[in-house]
């Protein structure tokens, strides 16, 4: 896995307000290494809004602290986002085990005209952060810091208030258990997904049962995340057929203006609008040239910032 720790990309608005990049120094540092500390908080917590609200701590934190025997600003950013993070990833488990349904992670943009760019490699697609929710709070820090972003381990322990070898042994324990994930859930390739879902797009518009069924793997799985906040499934639906008669009955229902085939933390997925806003976000799990996993993001509460 490529380490992000020195690619940085320009995005959002870095600046407190009203700051000249003369009068404050820290800004344009700020707009090259906010990625990376907005980056780090999705891969941990899984949500925008949660990792929005992490990278403004880091800033105030920055900008009130004394930078200037700092030798590595991003290590230091990264740093702070991933202590708070992990203090809100620790009380995070208590509200998934009672959040209505399937949890899904929050959809995050990230093609060409995204409002919120953001470092992108596999580690941010919904099949990634499904598997790394899997880990421990420690492991997914250890994992994510030290495999995604490149940091050492001195670092990740004082993160973790562990030794350096415990934090090693974090990392690696981590490592094996999404290299097993991984193995049972292969990538497709961006040209095997843009041609599913392609052929998904149009037989979903045309209610076409026949040809959704011969998209879907005859043991596929469809996990739709409500939230409680709409009417969804809130147990997972398997067997490619009862998918499909699901699929079709509730297009039916939808009534939907159109269907987008765009970039979703890092792949293509759909994105169904209604009445004139996003009303789904749809990830896809692809081997062989048919649809294993459907993920089905409703909660209105996530798709705001879609």
């Amino acid at each position: 896995m490529r380490k992000l720790g020195e690619v940085a990309i320009c995005m959002g608005d870095g600046h407190g307000p009203g700051r000249s990049e003369q009068e404050d120094p820290l800004g344009a540092e700020w707009e090259r290494h906010r990625p990376a500390v907005f980056g780090v908080a999705y891969r941990l917590l899984g949500s925008v809004a949660d990792a929005e609200d992490v990278t403004q701590d880091v800033w105030l934190r920055a900008t009130g602290a004394d930078l200037r025997d700092i030798g590595d600003l991003q290590a230091w950013l990264v740093t702070v986002a991933a202590r708070r993070s992990y203090d809100i990833l620790k009380s995070a488990r208590f509200r998934r085990e009672t959040y209505v349904g399937p949890w899904l992670p929050e959809p995050l943009l990230t093609g060409p005209d995204a409002s919120q760019p953001v470092l992108v490699d596999e580690s941010i697609s919904s099949a990634m952060l499904l598997i790394m929710e899997e880990l421990s709070p420690p492991e997914r820090v250890a994992f994510v810091l030290h495999d995604v972003f490149g940091l050492e381990f001195a670092r990740i322990a004082e993160v973790l208030d562990v030794s350096g070898p415990g934090a090693r042994q974090l990392a690696s324990r981590a490592r094996r258990r999404v290299a097993k994930a991984k193995q049972s859930t292969p990538q497709a390739s961006e040209a095997e997904r843009e041609r599913v879902l392609t052929v998904f797009r149009a037989a979903y518009e045309a209610g076409d049962l026949a040809g959704l069924v011969r998209l879907l793997h005859p043991d596929a799985v469809y996990v739709t995340d409500g939230g409680g906040k709409v009417s969804a499934a809130r147990k997972l639906i398997h067997g490619g057929e009862r998918i499909a008669e699901v699929m079709v009955r509730v297009g039916r229902q939808w009534h939907l203006d159109r269907i987008d085939v765009v970039e979703v933390g890092g792949e293509l997925a759909l994105v169904f609008h209604r009445e004139g806003r996003v009303y789904s976000v749809d990830t896809v799990q692809i081997a062989d040239g048919l649809i294993t996993a459907y993920r089905r993001v409703i909660n209105p509460d996530k798709l705001v910032r879609v």
